[in-house]
């Protein structure tokens, strides 16, 4: 599927071995014009949604919907660390096919956040992993990819996991 006439290509990464593969099979697949760019998206979870909950209530009586700035900060500095490591492994495997990319990274909700960023940038193609689950876990875990497939302006290349 090589061709010369893309101008934006976004390409979405978690880490996750698929999508790294996703990213892999566009740097293999994908010909962009020669002013057109390749870009590297990680979306980085907010804090309260990373930490899952608040440390808790604190205990014997205090207010229970207090937040711990320390909490907080060592939250958002570890993903900062995650991140980073995703990006520079990106960025390897782009290193290793010789193909100079963009990075962004944003926060928020993943499946809104690479809709967003891929109208952002007018993007002619969306690519991401998606790992092979099932139907049953479909419906309650939800995918980010068929979010994506649904709710995005453009085509969308989904290279499917075999976990």
């Amino acid at each position: 599927m090589a061709t010369g006439n893309l101008a934006s290509v976004v390409v979405s990464v978690d880490g996750s071995e698929e999508s790294m593969n996703a990213l892999r099979w566009a740097l293999d697949n994908l010909r962009l014009r020669p002013d057109g760019e390749l870009v590297v998206l990680h979306v980085q979870s907010p804090p309260s949604i990373a930490a899952g909950l608040n440390p808790g209530p604190i205990p014997f009586g205090g207010p229970s919907e207090v937040e711990v700035p320390a909490f907080t900060q060592a939250i958002e500095a570890h993903q900062r660390r995650i991140t980073q490591a995703i990006l520079d492994h990106a960025l390897k495997i782009c290193s290793e096919k010789n193909v100079e990319v963009k990075t962004e990274v944003v926060v928020g909700d993943p499946k809104e956040k690479i809709c967003e960023v891929t109208a952002n940038r007018k993007a002619d193609l969306l690519v991401m992993g998606c790992r092979a689950i099932g139907p049953f876990q479909r419906m309650f875990l939800g995918s980010v990819s068929n979010y994506c497939i649904n709710h995005v302006g453009c085509p969308v290349i989904v290279i499917k996991g075999t976990s």
